[in-house]
Parts: C-alpha cells; structure tokens; sequence
C-alpha cells in the first residue's frame, strides 16, 4: 500500500481547507476547458478515422482500437482517478489531466515520426497506444473537474453551474463533429488532435492561477488490491461490450469474459467489505449504493448515455451513407442540437433548482422518448427541419437529466466522496455509451439481416451466401458499394432504414421505462464550502 500524506493541514484534526478562491465562474471556465478536449476528442476521431486509415494503412481492426482502446481506458480508470483525488487533491490530479492529455494529442498527430524513432513500431501502433494513453489522462481529469466545481459554488449556485456545465459539454459532443471536418477536410488529420494543445495551455494556467487546492491532515491508503480488481472487471465487461457482436453473445469467449466480469466483481465487493471491517479506507465505499437516490443516478446516466451514444452513432451513417453527405455536411445537419443544448441546460439547472429532480427529469426522460420515437420515423429523404425537430427535441430531453443526474450523484455523495461519486458517474456513462452502441447495433444489424431478403425480391436467389452477407456488412453501414444495380442499392438504404427505425424504438421504450427510476430519487444535500478530497 502507498500513503499519500498531505500537507499544510488545518488546525483542527481531520478537516481540510475548502475554496477555490476568487469568482467560481471562473474556476469553471478553467476546468471547463480541460474538459472540452475530452468531450471534442471522443466524437472528432470518428470523423479522422477514413483520413487515417488512407494516411496510415490501417485496417478495420485498428481503427476499431484506436477508438477502443481510448474508451477502455477511460472507462477502466475513472472511478480509481476520482479516488486519486480525494486522496492527493483534485487541482493537482486535474492538472496533471490536462498536462497529460494535451501532451499524449500533440504525440498522436506526430505518431509517424514516433515511429520512425522508436524501433519495431508502426505509425498506426504508437497512434493506438498513445490513445490509451490519452484515455488514463482524460480519466483523471473528469472527477476531479466534477468535485472542483462542488467545492467552488456555494450551496445555492450549485444547480446553475451544473446546468452551465452541461452546456458546455454538450456543445463540445456536439461541435465535435463540426470541428472535425472542418479540420480534417482543410487542413489535416493530425490537426485534429494538435488543436488540444493550445487548449490545454489555456487550462493549466488558469487552473494554476484560480484553482485554490484543499489540503487533508490525516494520512490516506490507496487500495491497489480494490483498484486492480475494479479495473479487471470494468475491462473485462467494457471490452466484452465492444467486442461480442463479432465474437457472438453465446461464443464461449463472449462467455469467459462475462464470466471473469462476475467473478472479479464478486471478489471486489468481498474485498471492500473486508477493507471497511478493518478499518481501512476501501476504493469505493459500499456505503454509498445504500442511498438509493446515488444508485438510480448512476442507472439514470447510464441509460441516458445508452440512448445518445446510439443514436449518434446510427444518424452519422444515415447522413453519411444514405444522404451521401460530406462529414462536415453531417455535423452542420446536428447544429441545431448543440444550440438546443446551450439553451436547454443552463435552463434544466434552474428548473430542477425551482422544482426538484423528479418533476424535471421524468419530463427530460419522455421529451427524450418522443426525440426517439420522432427518428424512429425518419424517412430516406429526411430534410433538414424534419430531423431538426427531434434534434432539438433531444438536447431538451437530455439536458435535464445529465444535470440531475450529476446533481443527485455527486450531491447525495458524502463531501469527502465527492471524488469517487464524479468517477462513478462518468464511468457510468461510458459504460451505458459502449452498451448503446454495442446493443442497439446488434439489435440493427439483426433487422437488417432479416429485412434485406426481403427488398432484394427475387435478386436475392441469385446470391451466395457470401455475397449476401457482404450486402448485410455494408446496409449495416447505409452505403452501398459503386457499380451495383439500382435494386440492390435500394434494398440497402431500406434495409438500413428498418434497422435504424427499430433501435431507436427500442430507445424510445427504455426512456420510457428510466423515467419511472425518477420517482424515487432525492435532491442532493448543497453544503457550502464543501471539501473536495478526503485525508
């Protein structure tokens, strides 16, 4: 085990300094901007990966862990990072984020001149292990920008600043898309990633300049043991997430992994009861899942991200496959809900401040299922107002429980867990993303498989079963390959159509069924000058 001892402590035995110093709206400004990098990097890489692919000779399984291999990071470290925190201090935890994480973005965009320095390793090599890389020190800054803003905003203002924050965020998912393929179809690829850098300067001095760090007196374990098994077991069910519409979900190494996810799970809540009946401090005290209100919060962000995380995914095929637009074309089609966002969160902040958590995020939830059921309905030649509507109908839906969520998580959190309580959450949210995407797309591509027989008529009797399975791999995907018939073309779109329509009536019935959860949450206690780690 290794102690972290703080310095500077109070005068009174086991309490902390508290405060950021100077106006909070500026401390969220600068932790503010350590988290746009996150939130641009996860949505501009899919718009990168053709240009890379080309540029770098990758292979489709590359650019799968190019992408993987950052959201496995993440999501394996969060809730240890968030622990780190509280321990050593989340205005140094988050800066060492940021400092990090520009850092691992200016390497990625140089990653073939790495590889021509470093032996033995390919450019597309050093890209996919700097991306976990990049991944670890996102994972550090998350929590820690969470706990900050606890401790910076007074009790009262807390709602308005989550409600700020999560415009912010969700301008940054949204613009990801926008700045991507501006950038990649102007200048570069690699600029894609170099722009983190100025960014991350502009964080680390005003995070050294406004960010006042609180100091524990008391000496404080890191549970390695707890740590090593919750990484084992988030790896191990993340990465059967992404990886079991390839394996199968009855193949006996889907199985193993689920298998390895239970055991190691069981073995880490045995070892933290046993850490906690010792007296020691356990990675993640069990006391917390006994507030209800922090549970339902973490399924509630789970399924929120579920449903975004999958409809994104499957929209960026329709506009990019079906309507054959360019990627920036795409991003402009999703402008109208990153404006939606910067109206709708600041305003969900003050709403559930005025009414409470669950009048306003049951509402959030069903205008979230009417979004969905709306794209359900999309046609093959959606026009720009037609997917607006449910666009912008999204970002009201959301806004409102992405706020709450983080305001009943982190709020009903002891003060001294603030750090642990921000890393379940975003780990939360990784986990319901990657289940989205792997779920609702094996939910797409076995409609598709079912349904394009059906528009090829009679064509499909005069093809393989090789043939027309490589037809399923690319309806999956909405664009057809040059030179076939206009039948065959048509079975394609329409067949992605059907699977596109069923995943997000799928969605549709799981915000449904979430907003229920709502009825039984509390609003979060609002302590003034709230400590950020514990000693």
């Amino acid at each position: 085990m290794a102690n972290a001892k703080a310095v500077d402590a109070p005068s009174s035995p086991g309490s902390v300094k508290t405060g950021t110093g100077g106006n909070p709206w500026l401390v969220l400004l600068a932790v503010s901007l350590g988290v746009i990098m996150v939130m641009l990097d996860g949505t501009v890489v899919g718009i990168a990966n053709p240009v890379i692919q080309v540029d770098l000779k990758a292979s489709l399984s590359d650019l799968q862990w190019v992408t993987s291999g950052y959201l496995l990071a993440l999501a394996v470290f969060l809730i240890t990072a968030g622990k780190l925190g509280d321990l050593f201090g989340h205005k140094r935890v988050f800066l060492i984020g940021v400092a990090g994480f520009a850092l691992t973005s200016v390497g990625i965009g140089l990653s073939a001149e790495l590889a021509d320095i470093i032996p033995g390793i390919s450019p597309v090599g050093a890209l996919i292990g700097l991306r976990v890389l990049q991944g670890l020190f996102g994972a550090l800054l998350q929590p820690a920008a969470l706990a900050l803003l606890r401790s910076a905003f007074p009790g009262e203002k807390l709602n308005q600043a989550m409600g700020a924050w999560g415009a912010i965020i969700g301008l940054s998912s949204a613009a990801g898309p926008i700045v991507g393929g501006v950038l990649v179809e102007k200048v570069s690829w690699e600029s894609v990633f170099f722009i983190n850098a100025p960014v991350g300067v502009a964080a680390l001095v005003l995070g050294v300049l406004l960010i006042k760090e609180s100091r524990a007196e008391t000496l404080a374990r890191i549970d390695w043991l707890g740590v090593l098994l919750l990484s084992g077991a988030m790896f191990s069910l993340v990465w059967t997430i992404i990886k079991a519409p390839d394996w199968g979900w009855g193949d006996s190494t889907t199985l193993g992994f689920l298998a390895a996810f239970a055991v190691l799970i069981g073995l880490f809540v045995f070892w933290q009861n046993l850490t906690q009946k010792r007296g020691r401090q356990p990675l993640v005290p069990l006391s917390l899942f006994a507030n209800p209100s922090i549970s339902i919060g973490i399924l509630l962000m789970m399924m929120v991200a579920f449903a975004m995380f999958g409809a994104m995914f499957f929209l960026g095929f329709f506009f990019q496959g079906v309507h054959g637009l360019t990627p920036l074309e795409a991003g402009l089609r999703m402008l109208p809900m990153s404006a939606g966002m910067i109206v709708a969160s600041p305003l969900a902040g003050m709403a559930i401040g005025k009414l409470g958590p669950k009048i306003t995020m049951t509402g959030g939830l069903l205008i979230t299922a009417l979004a969905m059921f709306l794209m359900s309905r999309l046609g093959l030649d959606a026009t720009f107002v037609e997917s607006a509507i449910p666009f912008v109908l999204l970002a009201f839906g959301m806004s409102p429980v992405f706020v709450g969520a983080t305001e009943i998580i982190v709020g009903n959190a002891p003060v001294r867990l603030s750090g642990v309580a921000g890393g379940l959450q975003q780990s939360a949210m990784q986990v319901g993303g990657a289940l989205g995407t792997a779920i609702l797309g094996a939910v797409m591509a076995a409609e598709i498989s079912g349904a394009l027989p059906g528009y090829l008529g009679p064509a499909a009797q005069a093809l393989s079963p090789a043939q027309l399975d490589g037809l399923e791999k690319a309806a999956a995907f909405g664009t057809a390959p040059a030179g076939l018939p206009d039948v065959v073309v048509n079975a394609i779109h329409n067949s992605f159509m059907d699977g596109m329509h069923f995943a997000f009536l799928v969605s549709t019935a799981t915000m449904v069924l979430t907003a229920v959860l709502t009825l039984f949450v509390k609003a979060g206690r609002k302590t003034e000058g709230a400590p950020v780690h514990i000693g």
